[in-house]
């Protein structure tokens, strides 16, 4: 998948993929001083900032191809009283997005893609570049590119494009949470909701006693006052609801998707299927031809890679997804508390039981696939027309 690849997995497949002909009049090319010599160097800035304007692009694209179902699967997550009805059926989310469409147009299938769409570009250039510099760190050579070491750069990738992005994410399940047909809301006054709720006063700290010093006591306690004062008057903190189950979901998510993604690249480039799963020498670009690079794949088994990783992805981190909801749309559907992973996960398990962290699922499974699919066929169609 990537640029920092030996070439070995590239060599033979590409070859009994192609005739003899194919491979003779592709040798020149790869072999020109051209090619080594347009090469971009993977730690420089320029490869940086062509692979993240890939992979924002690459986002932007597999967002826009599933957004309808995206606003449904939220709808679904964060149990909106008006769609609950639908839950439980794999018809439902047609029947969601129907009477979505039927009250407030082809418009309300999209509410809160412009959202989306400001959070997405940054979000998906952070991690398929992060991604790319952080295996170029981890994974040096044939030797050390093990499934462990492709797991962890994709998590540390997830994990920073979450670290630069959250609120913006917020704010999109906030748009697409919101059924009212009755005038229009827009982002600003998103934002102003958000902020404005206010959060309930923490619960008072248990007694210290003769523990500590009286005087730290009290500075403790007139710290702790002052910090309530801030978080009722400042609502800055609600644009984190829900982070801290995001960042442990991201790290399953992330990992195995790109883990996946690669290790799907390498069972198709294999030598018994390399004749129908890669590009043959003679449909390839001058770009795709430089040394150093796997051998590209056809349209059909690109995405089919991309569709796995989004379908093994999606079973692994799917109940810290449904928890990450709830705590995003707590202001809305509760009283503004602002309770933990294990008060939401807990209030789950008891009211619908262990199936309640598959709510939506289904959903899941048709938007994910697709979405894992486009983002990762768009995003290596990028990187060759860059040039990276």
């Amino acid at each position: 998948m990537t640029p920092s690849r030996p070439s070995g997995n590239s060599g033979p497949p590409a070859i009994a993929a192609s005739d003899s002909s194919d491979h003779a009049a592709a040798a020149p090319i790869q072999m020109s001083g051209k090619s080594e010599k347009s090469k971009v160097p993977q730690q420089s800035w320029q490869y940086a900032l062509r692979s993240g304007v890939a992979g924002g692009l690459a986002a932007c694209a597999a967002k826009t191809v599933v957004g309808p179902l995206d606003r449904v699967k939220i709808l679904f997550q964060a149990s909106n009283p008006e769609f609950a009805k639908y839950t439980g059926s794999w018809t439902g989310a047609l029947k969601a997005m129907r009477d979505i469409y039927r009250s407030d147009g082809g418009k309300g299938l999209f509410r809160g893609h412009s959202a989306t769409l400001l959070r997405i570009f940054p979000y998906g250039g952070i991690k398929f570049l992060a991604y790319e510099q952080v295996r170029a760190m981890v994974i040096r050579s044939k030797a050390e590119e093990t499934h462990l070491r492709r797991f962890l750069a994709g998590s540390i990738a997830g994990c920073f494009s979450v670290l630069a992005t959250y609120p913006l994410e917020v704010i999109r399940v906030r748009l697409a949470f919101e059924t009212k047909s009755h005038g229009r809301v827009g982002l600003s006054d998103i934002c102003r909701t958000i902020y404005n709720e206010k959060v309930p006063a923490p619960r008072a700290p248990p007694q210290l006693g003769s523990a500590i010093p009286e005087s730290a006591a009290s500075a403790i306690s007139a710290s702790t006052q002052a910090i309530s004062a801030v978080t009722q008057q400042r609502g800055l903190a609600n644009f984190f609801r829900g982070f801290t189950p995001t960042l442990w979901g991201m790290i399953p998510y992330a990992g195995s998707s790109f883990l996946t993604h690669d290790a799907a690249g390498d069972f198709m480039r294999k030598p018994a299927l390399a004749p129908y799963t890669i590009l043959p020498l003679s449909e390839r670009t001058q770009r795709q031809l430089a040394p150093n690079k796997p051998a590209p794949l056809r349209a059909w088994a690109e995405l089919t890679t991309g569709a796995l990783a989004g379908l093994v992805s999606q079973t692994l981190s799917y109940p810290l997804e449904v928890i990450r909801r709830r705590m995003q749309v707590g202001g809305v559907v509760g009283d503004g508390h602002r309770l933990t992973m294990t008060e939401v996960a807990g209030n789950i398990y008891k009211t619908k039981g262990f199936r309640g962290f598959y709510v939506g699922l289904g959903i899941g499974y048709v938007k994910v696939v697709p979405l894992a699919a486009t983002s990762f066929f768009v995003y290596e169609r990028m990187k060759v027309f860059f040039g990276i």
